[in-house]
């Protein structure tokens, strides 16, 4: 089993422990395909909507996850964390649309929405800066063999990564693309 494919010029998982995949779908957005305007931020001319996800073929033992999205591609030197949510039971298999909005009650309860890289504990749309190319936005769902991360709710996603590394099991993963220009 490979780590996880290469779906861009940097796979934010590679030198990380393999682990194995499940599915994740969308009825918002395709793996390798454009974001569609509702997943860009307000400023590029977008909704700053969070995707509906849903997802299957996890491994039994999987007691939550957590849900993150993650631009590699970012001109900042360590990419940009736009979504993070930790704690969501191991019996929720979807979330809809707009979950990442703010003080969103479309959450399970429990889960922890982790401030992104605005420090908004929320969903951030994509805003790529003119003139740097296609980003690739990795939605990851992780599968965690322990019911709850043990973490302060103002931490950072990274750390959260960190928080949670020897738990998970599988990931399922789509990478979606947006471009400077793309939501209007």
């Amino acid at each position: 089993m490979t780590n996880q494919p290469s779906r861009g010029l940097i796979n934010p998982y590679e030198g990380m422990p393999e682990k194995p995949e499940f599915t994740l779908s969308s009825t918002d957005i395709l793996d390798g395909e454009p974001l569609p305007a509702e997943q860009y931020g307000q400023s590029a001319g977008g909704s700053n909507q969070s995707p509906q996800l849903s997802w299957s073929g996890f491994p039994e033992e999987t007691k939550s996850f957590v849900v993150t999205c993650y631009d590699p591609d970012a001109p900042t030197g360590s990419g940009f964390w736009h979504w993070a949510v930790a704690n969501i039971p191991g019996s929720v298999t979807d979330l809809p649309a707009n979950a990442g909005a703010a003080n969103s009650t479309l959450l399970p309860e429990g889960a922890i929405t982790m401030p992104n890289e605005k420090r908004d504990p929320a969903f951030a749309g994509a805003a790529p800066p003119a003139g740097t190319g296609v980003h690739h936005y990795w939605f990851v769902v992780h599968a965690l063999n322990v019911d709850h991360i043990d973490i302060d709710p103002q931490a950072t996603p990274a750390v959260l990564g960190f928080m949670m590394r020897e738990a998970v099991l599988a990931r399922a993963i789509i990478v979606a693309t947006g471009e400077y220009g793309n939501a209007a």
